[in-house]
């Protein structure tokens, strides 16, 4: 497993995963430093992209392992690396969510991720977030 921040020479794989950004948003946090990309076997493996809650406090808004490598233990390695980045970058908390009937919760619970509130949005199962402090 190796991580390292998007590159422009990344944008098309970017743009086939993640279908919820548009290409200039994700040209923007590519720039910015935003997103991390997992490299298993020097092929690309998943990201990490994530933004600022109240402009601040580093929020993982994606968390993705290509189908097959799951659950053996990359997206944790992915996770602990930006927590760390996040953690010598000044900040003291990163905060994340999942909805309630997806099995990420446990993930990040398991890792010390704490319940702090929840969001309810029309014909949405409820949205959990969780923040973690770093220090």
């Amino acid at each position: 497993m190796h991580i390292t921040f998007a590159e422009p020479a990344d944008l098309g794989y970017l743009i086939a995963e993640d279908r919820h950004l548009p290409r200039s948003v994700l040209e923007q946090k590519v720039q910015r430093r935003e997103i991390l990309l997992l490299w298993h076997e020097n092929l690309r493996a998943g990201a990490l992209r994530y933004g600022f809650f109240w402009d601040e406090i580093p929020f993982m808004n994606l968390l993705w392992v290509q189908e097959g490598l799951r659950g053996k233990g990359l997206g944790t390695g992915l996770i602990s690396f930006w927590e760390n980045e996040m953690r010598e970058s000044g900040h003291e908390m990163v905060m994340t969510s999942t909805l309630s009937n997806e099995r990420a919760q446990h993930l990040y619970r398991r890792l010390g991720y704490k319940d702090c509130g929840c969001l309810l949005m029309p014909e949405e199962p409820l949205e959990i977030l969780f923040s973690k402090r770093l220090t």
